[in-house]
């Protein structure tokens, strides 16, 4: 596997500008700085989004933590260790199946040559692999490849947040909401993430 942080997604103004429109993204903006994020690749981005499929940040975060103490990220490193290695640290089986099998791919060169593909593209040839649904496709475009107009309608904490400060009362206001951000809605997702956390004091 390469380094786990090979880039990062840094502000630009005319993004700054855009979203600034809005006065509640203004304000968190201001809040919160200058957006940026690390991106990390396909199949780190699918490990990590794997494992944190419907399950609490913190969780998410100890459960990662102890696979890679136990026994590491690299493909190679998973499919030696096997199923029962990873449920030992807490993946559920159908997770463990699913991890296993991105690996398998990850080491045949199966996600080789994704950063050229267009958006729709990624989402085909990822959603064919069993354990991938939407949500986790929408993490590895914006964690694995740092596409910059992904809008995860289906992430609990940007519904939550942005139903609080916006007043929403279903997806459909959901989805207008983030065409006011075309073509930035990772950014503006980015800022109700952070303002999330602050919420969670981490």
């Amino acid at each position: 596997m390469k380094a786990d942080h090979v880039a990062e997604v840094r502000a630009r103004p005319e993004v700054l500008a855009l979203l600034g429109r809005d006065p509640v993204m203004a304000r968190l903006i201001e809040r919160h700085g200058p957006y940026r994020w690390g991106v990390h690749g396909v199949f780190p981005a699918l490990l990590r989004a794997v494992v944190g499929q419907q399950v609490s940040n913190a969780a998410a975060r100890a459960i990662f933590g102890r696979l890679a103490e136990a026994v590491g990220l690299a493909p190679e490193r998973l499919l030696a260790a096997g199923e029962e290695a990873l449920r030992s640290v807490g993946v559920s089986r159908a997770k463990a199946r699913a991890i296993l099998n991105l690996a398998r791919l990850e080491v045949e060169g199966a996600f080789a040559g994704f950063t050229e593909l267009p958006d729709a593209e990624v989402r085909r040839r990822l959603l064919a692999q069993k354990g991938v649904g939407p949500w986790t496709v929408d993490m590895v475009l914006i964690f694995g490849l740092g596409r910059l107009d992904v809008w995860p309608v289906r992430d609990l904490g940007l519904r939550q947040k942005a139903q609080g400060l916006y007043g929403l009362k279903d997806e459909a206001e959901l989805l207008a909401l983030g065409a006011r951000f075309v073509p930035y809605r990772s950014v503006a997702a980015h800022y109700l993430w952070a303002e999330n956390d602050l919420g969670q004091g981490g």
